[in-house]
């Protein structure tokens, strides 16, 4: 759930920008398909961690720099280059309402359903 002070502009990025499936409940309100998921669980006590308590939502695609392209093209504006994380490589971007995403290509395997 992403709670934004422009949830209507938010919901039109995820739609037209994100390209992502939706269902439309009525009223304006779209459900969006999110297929796969993952998660996973961070300690606070590095220096620069946030409070515990706080989440972040992140994307993750088989190729970044394709993906930021193709981004790039529908208008979404990014916040700094690609970066080598270790586990992946990785950018961020904002949406509607200063809501800010990572978008990461992983570098693990993921496991097996």
């Amino acid at each position: 759930m992403f709670y934004s002070s422009k949830a209507d502009e938010l919901r039109a990025f995820l739609r037209d920008k994100l390209a992502l499936g939706h269902t439309d409940v009525g009223d304006g309100w779209l459900i969006f398909d999110v297929p796969e998921a993952e998660v996973a669980c961070h300690p606070t006590d590095e220096p620069g961690s946030p409070p515990s308590g706080t989440h972040d939502v992140s994307f993750y695609c088989d190729d970044i720099a394709k993906t930021v392209r193709e981004l790039q093209g529908r208008g979404v504006d990014f916040l700094g280059a690609i970066e080598d994380r270790g586990y992946g490589l990785v950018t961020h971007f904002v949406m509607p309402g200063n809501v800010k995403a990572q978008l990461y290509e992983p570098r693990y395997k993921k496991a097996q359903r």
